[in-house]
């Protein structure tokens, strides 16, 4: 397959072709893994389609767009899919180790209690929107570099921050965790105040987000901090200055809403480190398996 087959298509497609060889090994204990095994296949099909159009001379511009921002699509689709499989693959979670390991950290406490004493109603719609934040700066990273015609560096930020996404992702099926808003929601003596648009907020992410066990590692942590370093790469100063406030927050309002446990926090700085080492040479090497000449990649020094 080559077309205009792109690392991260490639990225892309064995990352798909994983969930189904975990799909098919656990299939006699899902209830939805003929569904799922659908599911997977239409992503893969798409993939290899909107690849092989693009490719041709005559595509048309709207779908050589789509293929830059299939990501886009891609990502929901596959997070969620594993809210129907990973709870029917493991008979327990490691919230209890997450817990013992953050206990340890902070000397026979637990974070989320400690922050108690900084809950208040503007600071909580603050958390509140520097967490959705993360929902639209990845996207917002990449709209501007399109739009600026850097396909250099929207290739190489869609590529980090796409396989920054499938690691977490493993995270969530090797150490499945809920998270401290339901383990430790007995310890918390007070709530988050939180004003009825916040509420609607958190309610609305409960039932778009299918998938519950995605505490460890902090995907919210990692990919912000991704998107933040292919803006600084890519010296894009006024988005830069724009998210450091936005990320910052972001980290901070994980574990002040009860998102995330510290540990969960801290995997996801040290995910976001190593994606930054291993997104160069592997797409490098996913761009030859492609059939693309050219080698464009900075590595960091």
């Amino acid at each position: 397959m080559r077309g205009n087959c792109k690392p991260v298509d490639l990225l892309s497609i064995a990352f798909i072709s994983f969930m189904i060889a975990v799909t098919l090994f656990a299939m006699p204990r899902l209830p939805h893994g003929v569904g799922l095994i659908v599911r997977y296949f239409f992503l893969t099909a798409a993939l290899i389609i909107i690849s092989w159009y693009t490719g041709r001379h005559d595509a048309a511009n709207w779908a050589r767009m789509i293929h830059a921002f299939l990501p886009v699509f891609l990502i929901p689709v596959l997070f969620n899919s594993m809210g129907d499989l990973i709870p029917w693959i493991w008979p327990h979670y490691f919230d209890d180790l997450l817990i013992k390991i953050d206990y340890s950290l902070f000397a026979g406490h637990h974070p989320t209690v400690l922050i108690e004493q900084f809950v208040h109603p503007w600071l909580t719609t603050i958390m509140q929107f520097a967490y959705i934040s993360y929902y639209p700066m990845a996207i917002a990273l990449g709209v501007v570099l399109y739009l600026k015609k850097n396909e250099t560096a929207f290739d190489e930020a869609i590529f980090g921050i796409i396989l920054c996404f499938y690691l977490s992702y493993l995270g969530y099926l090797l150490v499945p965790a809920v998270g401290p808003r339901f383990t430790l929601a007995h310890l918390q003596t007070r709530d988050l105040a939180a004003s009825h648009l916040v509420v609607a907020i958190q309610e609305t992410l409960n039932t778009l987000e299918n998938t519950k066990t995605d505490a460890f590692p902090s995907g919210h942590t990692a990919v912000a901090l991704m998107t933040l370093y292919y803006a600084w790469k890519s010296r894009e100063r006024v988005l830069g200055a724009l998210l450091i406030p936005a990320v910052s927050g972001l980290i901070v309002s994980t574990v002040y809403l009860r998102y995330h446990y510290v540990i969960d926090v801290i995997a996801g700085i040290a995910l976001s480190v190593l994606t930054v080492y291993v997104a160069p040479p592997l797409m490098a090497l996913l761009s030859r398996a492609a059939g693309h000449q050219r080698d464009q990649l900075h590595y960091p020094s």
